[in-house]
C-alpha cells in the first residue's frame, strides 16, 4: 500500500511541471488589441487587417477595441497600464511614442519607460496638395508666394500636433517661411476645406490623399519620403525640390506594456512579421503608397528613440501647444 502511494505521488510530480506549462502556455485565451484611434481610420482599419491574421497564426482571436481622444493619449495609456501578460496589446503610433511627450505638459504615461515596441507595421510618407487649379504648380512656388505675403497662405492638419501640422511647420522652418495653420477635427475634414478653396495647400497621408488626387480633385505638389513613390510616380521629392530636411514617414506599430515577458514579445514578433508577409494585407499596404514594416523589437525601438528628439525639437522650436 505504502509503495503504491509513493509511485502515485510521484507520478503526479512529474505530471505537475507539464501541467504548469499548459497552464501557461500562451496564448489561451482572446487579445483585446487597442487602437488609440476611432473606427474608420488608417490605425483602425490596418489594427484590423493585421490583428485578424495574427489571430489565425496565434490560434486566439484578436478583439480590437477602439479608445480614441488626446491625440492618441486615451488609448497608448491604457496599453502601458494593462497587465504584462500578453492579452492587452495595441497600436503605437507616431504621434504618441514620438511628439506627444514635447506637445504635452503632462503624460500619463512615459512613452519611453511604460512601453514596449514589439514590431513596426508600416511608413508612410505625406503629400503636398493643393486644388488642381490652383497657381501654385511647385514647392518654389509656395515658398515665393509665401515670403511675399507672410501669413497669407493657409494651410490645413487634421489636428495639433499631427503629422499633417508638424510637416508643414517643419516646412515653414526649413524654407523660412510664415503660414497661418487652420485645425481641423480629421484630416478628411482638412482636405475637403481644401478642395473647396478655404485653405490654400495642405500635408496630406498619402493613403487618404490618393484617391482624390487620381480623380483630378487634388494636385500633388511633393512627396515627403525619400525617393519618389511608386504609386505617384511623377511626383517629386521635397529634396528633389530643395528641401531634404523635409522627409516626413508617419509610421505604427506593435507596442505593449513595460514588463512583457521576453518569450511573449518575440512570439508576438514572429506573428506580427508573418502578418505583414500575407499577401492581401501587404497589397493593402503597398497600394496605399506605405512601406511595408516588420523587424525586431530593437530595430522599431531605434526608431522611436530617432524620431522622438526630432519632432520635440519641432514642437519647440515651433512653439506648438495642444488644444
Amino acid at each position: 500500500m505504502k509503495r503504491r502511494q509513493i509511485l502515485q505521488a510521484g507520478a503526479s510530480a512529474l505530471l505537475l511541471p507539464g501541467a504548469a506549462i499548459a497552464q501557461d502556455k500562451y496564448p489561451s485565451k482572446p487579445i483585446t488589441w487597442v487602437c488609440p484611434y476611432g473606427a474608420g481610420g488608417n490605425a483602425d482599419l490596418r489594427s484590423r487587417q493585421v490583428g485578424k491574421v495574427m489571430s489565425q497564426i496565434l490560434g486566439q482571436q484578436i478583439v480590437v477595441d477602439n479608445k480614441a481622444g488626446a491625440g492618441g493619449n486615451i488609448g497608448t495609456d491604457l496599453i502601458a497600464k494593462a497587465k504584462p501578460d500578453g492579452y492587452v496589446i495595441g497600436m503605437g503610433n507616431f504621434a504618441p511614442l514620438a511628439v506627444n511627450h514635447a506637445l504635452f505638459k503632462k503624460l500619463p504615461f512615459d512613452p519611453f519607460k511604460d512601453l514596449i515596441p514589439i514590431c513596426l507595421i508600416e511608413k508612410g510618407p505625406l503629400v503636398l496638395t493643393v486644388r488642381p487649379d490652383s497657381p501654385y504648380k511647385s514647392v518654389k512656388d509656395l515658398v515665393t508666394a509665401a515670403k511675399a505675403a507672410p501669413g497669407k497662405l493657409i494651410y490645413a492638419s487634421g489636428g495639433i500636433g499631427g503629422s499633417h501640422h508638424l510637416s508643414a511647420s517643419l516646412f515653414e522652418h526649413v524654407a523660412g517661411i510664415d503660414m497661418t495653420h487652420t485645425p481641423y477635427k480629421s484630416g478628411a475634414a482638412g482636405a475637403t476645406d481644401l478642395m473647396g478653396g478655404h485653405v490654400q495647400l495642405m500635408f496630406e497621408q498619402m493613403y487618404a490623399a490618393l484617391p482624390s488626387i487620381k480623380g483630378g480633385k487634388m494636385r500633388a505638389l511633393a512627396i515627403t519620403s525619400r525617393t519618389r513613390s511608386a504609386v505617384l510616380p511623377d511626383v517629386p521629392t521635397m529634396a528633389e525640390q530643395g528641401y531634404p530636411e523635409v522627409e516626413v514617414l508617419n509610421w505604427q506599430g506593435l507596442i505593449g506594456p513595460k514588463g512583457l515577458p521576453p518569450a511573449i514579445i518575440q512570439q508576438l514578433n514572429a506573428a506580427c512579421n508573418k502578418a505583414l508577409q500575407d499577401p492581401e494585407v501587404k497589397d493593402k499596404m503597398i497600394a496605399q503608397g506605405n512601406e511595408v514594416g516588420g523587424g525586431t523589437p530593437e530595430q522599431f525601438a531605434a526608431l522611436i528613440k530617432t524620431e522622438a528628439p526630432r519632432w520635440g525639437k519641432v514642437v519647440r522650436d515651433a512653439k506648438i501647444e495642444p488644444e
